[in-house]
């Protein structure tokens, strides 16, 4: 039997540009009481290697497949704070659920979080960044194709799950990373031609 889980407050502060939201937590990260609490998630290694210093010095002829990405913080804590220092956020789109597992797939009976609410509070925000496919369609659902139920127009990308399971595209962490070097211009400040 499935049972009721509950999305974690927003992390957010000011200085945020980039709103990333997933779905809901994992078993895991109910477990940690951490957004993207599984060892196996690669969101943080994604979150280090776009906004990080790399470990070693690399040449341009250095294959993709041996880049050394720089290792997410141990601390919890100190992750967060490399997170709001490079303009991110994190807010999952269901409030709650009824799921049995960690599956996207068994989602049920979701209530949405207040994305409107949220984007008033912070305008900052010039983008969302959906990790996977179940979550910009569950706030599609809600919020419409465009985001036309919000206050004011952002982006919305769909960007790849973090989700260790490979798939056709995402093999592997190089995959990954370079898919979600999309959101860069948006926390950098440097919006595409056509969304300043």
């Amino acid at each position: 039997m499935s049972e009721r889980i509950y999305s974690f407050p927003p992390l957010i502060d000011d200085r945020a540009r980039v709103l990333i939201s997933g779905t809901a937590p994992s078993v895991k990260s109910l477990e940690h009481g951490q957004f993207y609490g599984h060892p196996q998630n690669f969101f943080w290694r994604v979150v280090y290697a776009l906004f990080g210093e790399p470990q070693t010095e690399q040449s341009a002829a250095t294959p993709a497949s041996e880049l050394l990405y720089p290792s997410p913080d141990a601390d919890y804590g100190k992750r967060l704070d490399f997170l709001q220092a490079n303009s991110l956020a994190l807010w999952d789109v269901i409030n709650s659920c009824e799921r049995e597992g960690s599956l996207d797939v068994n989602i049920k009976g979701e209530l949405p979080n207040d994305f409107p609410g949220l984007l008033e509070h912070y305008p900052g925000i010039v983008c969302i960044a959906f990790n996977g496919s179940k979550a910009f369609d569950t706030f599609r659902k809600y919020y419409g194709k465009d985001g036309g139920a919000l206050p004011r127009k952002v982006a919305l990308l769909k960007m790849p799950s973090t989700s260790p399971i490979p798939t056709k595209h995402m093999r592997n962490l190089h995959d990954r990373v370079e898919a979600w070097k999309t959101i860069l211009p948006y926390a950098q400040g440097h919006l595409p031609a056509g969304e300043r």
